[in-house]
């Protein structure tokens, strides 16, 4: 019987040689991401559209290359992923951070062509990376991917007027499902992180609007929103050899928000 001094409990968490593709990561969720992924031993790309951001970020991590994209553009993400594999060779985790809101918008004053907009950005970029990453990880029989969706794809954004975010998201998480189901026996694990509220550059102005952050606390049973490094652990586990036998499924971190 294996001691369990001899268990490394921290060796399925670690990424060494992995090529992690995260995008959105200019700022807030993606660029701890790509730090994260750094620190657990792997190659990083990091892509999104402003680019000064992402060259400073990837020249501070120790093996890393920062890509220009805008996710709305199909041929940039088809460039993306080629663009990966001619420099790495291949993709093991890609994770689709990039997103956009459209709050505040009222349903009754429906803005059909910001709706449009958001569910461009947040679900079909999605499947599209998910879609082309997805061929060189089934060619050789591994990978990840780990699609950022939000509390909000679980329950109702109202009062925070958000309606295509909420869609969006919604999709996002059965989307994740399908594709799971679909690559489940070749491989490829697909899942998702669900959000609370988290202080990043997209939510910051409810963190300082005084009436809005009592609305957070009021509504999370821990009664504070998130801290960055607090998604860490659900993004090491879905990217790692640690969730080797989980598929398909959606993890909120939202301390306690979807429980009540």
């Amino acid at each position: 019987m294996e001691d369990f001094k001899e268990i490394d409990v921290a060796a399925s968490f670690r990424l060494d040689g992995k090529v992690c593709i995260v995008t959105g990561a200019s700022s807030g969720l993606g660029e701890r991401f790509a730090r994260v992924f750094a620190a657990a031993g792997a190659k990083v790309v990091v892509a999104a559209r402003r680019i000064e951001r992402l060259s400073a970020l990837a020249l501070s991590l120790p093996d890393a290359i920062a890509l220009q994209c805008d996710v709305s553009k199909d041929e940039q993400c088809k460039q993306l992923i080629s663009d990966v594999i001619s420099h790495y060779g291949q993709v093991d985790v890609l994770v689709n951070n990039a997103g956009i809101s459209d709050a505040v918008n009222p349903a009754a004053e429906a803005d059909i062509a910001l709706f449009r907009q958001v569910v461009d950005v947040n679900l079909n970029a999605c499947f599209l990376l998910s879609a082309l990453a997805a061929r060189d990880m089934l060619e050789r029989g591994t990978g990840s991917i780990i699609n950022i969706a939000s509390v909000h794809g679980l329950v109702a954004s109202a009062p925070n007027l958000q309606p295509a975010y909420a869609a969006s998201k919604a999709g996002l998480i059965n989307l994740t499902r399908d594709l799971a189901v679909q690559w489940a026996t070749q491989g490829v694990r697909v899942n998702a992180i669900c959000p609370g509220y988290f202080d990043t550059e997209l939510t910051n102005v409810m963190f300082e609007d005084s009436r809005m952050l009592t609305w957070i606390e009021r509504n999370t049973a821990m009664k504070r929103g998130g801290k960055i490094e607090e998604l860490d652990g659900a993004l090491l586990f879905l990217a790692s050899e640690a969730s080797s036998y989980v598929t398909g499924i959606p993890i909120p971190v939202d301390g306690g928000w979807t429980a009540r």
